[in-house]
C-alpha cells in the first residue's frame, strides 16, 4: 500500500521572513497531524514539526518553500499550512469567534 504525498508550494510574504514566531506557529500547527510534514527550500529537507529546523531555512521574505506530507491527514494538514501562510501568520479568526459557547 502506497503512502499518500502532497505538496504545495507557497511564498513567505512577510517582511521579517520566517523568524522565530512563524516558525513556533508552523510547528504547532504541523504537530496537530498524524502525517509525516516536511519543508523544502532550495535542496533542503526539514522537519516542520521542529521549530529549530524551521528556522534552520532562513527564509526570507518572497522565498518558496514546498509543503510536503505523507500520511492519513496529508491532505489537511497541507490546507493548515498554507492557510497560515496565506495570512501571514495572523490567527484565523474563524477559529477564535466561534467558541462563545
Amino acid at each position: 500500500m502506497s503512502t499518500l504525498v502532497v505538496q504545495r508550494t507557497v511564498t513567505i510574504t512577510s517582511p521579517n521572513g520566517l523568524h522565530a514566531r512563524p516558525a513556533e506557529l508552523i510547528a504547532r500547527t504541523a504537530m496537530r497531524y498524524e502525517s509525516e510534514i516536511e519543508l523544502l527550500q532550495e535542496g533542503v529537507r526539514v522537519d516542520a514539526k521542529s521549530i529549530l529546523h524551521v528556522l534552520t531555512l532562513g527564509a526570507a521574505q518572497d522565498s518558496e518553500l514546498v509543503l510536503e506530507a505523507r500520511g492519513p491527514d496529508a491532505e489537511h494538514a497541507i490546507e493548515a499550512l498554507a492557510d497560515l501562510v496565506a495570512r501571514d501568520f495572523e490567527p484565523d479568526e474563524s477559529l477564535s469567534q466561534d467558541r462563545s459557547g
